[in-house]
């Protein structure tokens, strides 16, 4: 009955296909971008192909559409300097080969091709190079959050090690710059072409991050000089026009690729790390040079914001603003510049406006595309900030579009992963949130203590204080979303993964005012934890030490030290395969609460990693969520 239930709540609610924009290049005359595109309704039986489209940055008209492997995926496109070239990255799943391509006006050319994984291909500043990061003969996908190498034989330091590689634009073989025992996360050239700057650390990628170096490699010699170990971690190193200056965005971050921090500055030639933006009241996303100057994007409360900003004097200047969730690329930035940095473009979606190729002057960027125009909100949706012990905490209150007068809701409170990070507004096509809501419910997304969007200050605010502080958060904004909310106290659900999946196995041991909860990916216990998992150094930050030298800590915070107090009924789920939060963590969760006699059930998704990637997995997931908070929650407005 139950998947029947889950079937029918996905049934009635099919998703309508969405046109999705990612990994934008901008041409440097701002004229043209290239962006990979698929079409995606999330209840396909394999993942959606996209293509290499080119359009015009005045009014999205499609100039060329590039498709040269049917069977690959595409990544990172990029501008020669003088924008007659384009490249591209192909990487085929099923070989595990990676291509490199090249366009001008004919079809796709080869430049390069290589079994591994390859990565961030850009043109060194005269045109007369390409760099890419490679890790040639890999033997897993990079970073930690894929699924993990089988860990079979006899364990030790064998590792995938990303390397940043040159190639002629013309074609050719690798030749690699920085050492064989370094994993490169990201890098940038030198203005005068002849090194890179680069966060690195050595020996296992997955893990080293949190404890990675900015360090700069000769492009000639490979020489390798440590610029700076900061305490803290790093993303966006880029390099000043004028070649005397790096910035980056440093601050606590929990994952790679979860970025928010205040903007650090060093000199090329050697010096100190410095904060210019102390006390900044958000959180810096992704920055670039303009000039003397940085173009920067933070969060900051809801809104996501484009700055200009003075790394000499700190000062930071609004550009635009909106309460929107950007995102242009991975590792570029969530706006693309052209050469002279005044036209911008990047993709803006919200809760009730689907995706949309943006761009222009950046004060005032306009949509360009309008193939998902004809496409309607699935939910409602409103920003909401509420007081917790003197925070002030804001997120996201999710509801149907049409309420019935008189009625109460079940409510949902899915946590984010993290805890460095921040629930955005996105666009509700398909996928949990919205067939939660078709189903009935209200969903709150709350940012709470050691979220990204008030500053660094409130990002830290819960080191060795995992479920204390920002669980009081979490809960006072379930109360303040029934001030203004039909939410019905008697029905209300724990969701989260990651670090929301530990959330909910510490809220169902700490408090039973949940009466359904879904923990995927969660931690139960500190202490086995960190012996099992693949990026430990990530705990040294948040914890303050390591689980051998004080324990208490870990203790005191490990939800199965109270599976005792457990009386909600719970569906646990992870992949075979995850780095980040091995299996066994759900598997001694699930036992523990089926030896108090709690409802539950535990799903270990087979060769998936951190994240539920093959699309029958996700669709099996979505059902199961679905049903089970239909089955203890009961149907919305009942």
């Amino acid at each position: 009955m139950l998947a029947l239930l889950a079937a029918a709540a996905l049934e009635a609610s099919s998703a309508p296909p969405v046109r999705q924009f990612h990994d934008l290049a901008l041409s440097p005359a701002g004229d043209r971008i290239a962006a990979v595109e698929s079409t995606e309704t999330g209840e396909e039986a394999v993942k959606p192909h996209g293509a290499l489209v080119i359009r015009s940055a005045r009014d999205g008209t499609v100039l060329r559409s590039l498709d040269p492997c049917p069977t690959c995926v595409y990544a990172s496109p990029a501008w020669s300097p003088n924008g007659a070239a384009l490249v591209f990255l192909a990487s085929d799943d099923d070989s595990f080969g990676v291509t490199l391509y090249g366009v001008e006006q004919g079809e796709p050319r080869v430049i390069a091709r290589f079994k591994g994984v390859g990565g961030e291909p850009r043109w060194s500043p005269d045109g007369s190079s390409l760099a890419l990061l490679a890790t040639v003969d890999a033997r897993k996908k990079t970073g930690a959050t894929q699924a993990a190498a089988a860990q079979v034989g006899e364990i030790g330091e064998q590792n995938d090690e990303q390397r940043i590689a040159l190639v002629a634009p013309a074609g050719g073989p690798l030749r690699f710059v920085s050492p064989a025992d370094t994993f490169v996360y990201e890098y940038d050239w030198t203005p005068d072409g002849k090194g890179f700057v680069a966060t690195a650390a050595k020996g296992n990628g997955d893990n080293n991050w949190w404890i990675a170096k900015l360090e700069a490699f000769d492009a000639t010699t490979g020489a390798e000089h440590v610029l700076a170990a900061p305490r803290f971690q790093m993303n966006y190193p880029r390099v000043s026009p004028d070649g005397k200056t790096v910035s980056v965005i440093g601050g606590l971050m929990s994952d790679f690729g979860s970025i928010g921090g205040d903007l650090y500055a060093i000199p090329l030639a050697g010096g100190e790390l410095t904060d210019r933006t102390p006390g900044f009241k958000g959180s810096f996303t992704s920055l670039a040079w303009r000039g003397r100057g940085l173009v920067a994007t933070a969060l900051v409360d809801d809104q996501s914001v484009i700055a200009a900003v003075d790394p000499a004097k700190g000062t930071v200047l609004t550009l635009w603003s909106a309460p929107v969730a950007l995102g242009a690329t991975d590792f570029n930035g969530e706006v693309v510049l052209s050469a002279d940095g005044w036209l911008a473009a990047t993709v803006v979606q919200d809760f009730a406006r689907p995706p949309a190729l943006n761009s222009g002057k950046i004060a005032a960027l306009k949509p360009i595309s309008h193939d998902n125009e004809a496409l309607a909100p699935q939910v409602a949706a409103r920003s909401l900030t509420w007081k917790s012990e003197g925070h002030d905490v804001q997120g996201w209150l999710i509801s149907p579009l049409r309420l019935k007068a008189g009625q109460s809701y079940p409510m949902i409170v899915e946590v984010h992963g993290g805890p460095s990070a921040s629930a955005a507004p996105r666009f509700q096509s398909h996928g949990t949130i919205r067939n939660l809501v078709a189903q009935g419910d209200f969903v709150l997304l709350p940012n709470p203590r050691g979220s990204y969007g008030q500053g660094e200050a409130f990002t830290r605010a819960n080191v060795r204080d995992f479920g204390g502080g920002d669980l009081r958060d979490i809960l006072a904004g379930v109360d303040a979303a029934e001030k203004i909310a039909p939410v019905d106290e008697k029905r209300l659900g724990l969701f989260g993964h990651s670090y929301g999946g530990f959330m909910t196995m510490w809220g169902v041991t700490q408090t039973q005012r949940f009466h359904a909860a879904v923990a995927g990916a969660g931690i139960a216990n500190w202490i086995s934890y960190y012996g099992q998992n693949g990026i430990d150094e990530w705990m040294i930050p948040f914890f303050g030490a390591s689980a051998y030298d004080d324990p208490a800590i870990y203790n005191a915070q490990s939800p199965i030290n109270f599976i005792r107090n457990a009386k909600t009924p719970t569906f646990v789920y992870v992949g075979e395969r995850d780095v980040e939060v091995p299996a066994p963590q759900s598997l001694e969760f699930w036992h523990g609460l089926h030896a108090q006699g709690v409802a539950t059930t535990l799903v270990i998704y087979p060769g998936e990693g951190h994240g539920i990637r093959k699309p029958e997995h996700a669709q099996d997931l979505e059902r199961r969520i679905v049903g089970w908070f239909d089955k203890y929650l009961g149907a919305g407005g009942a």
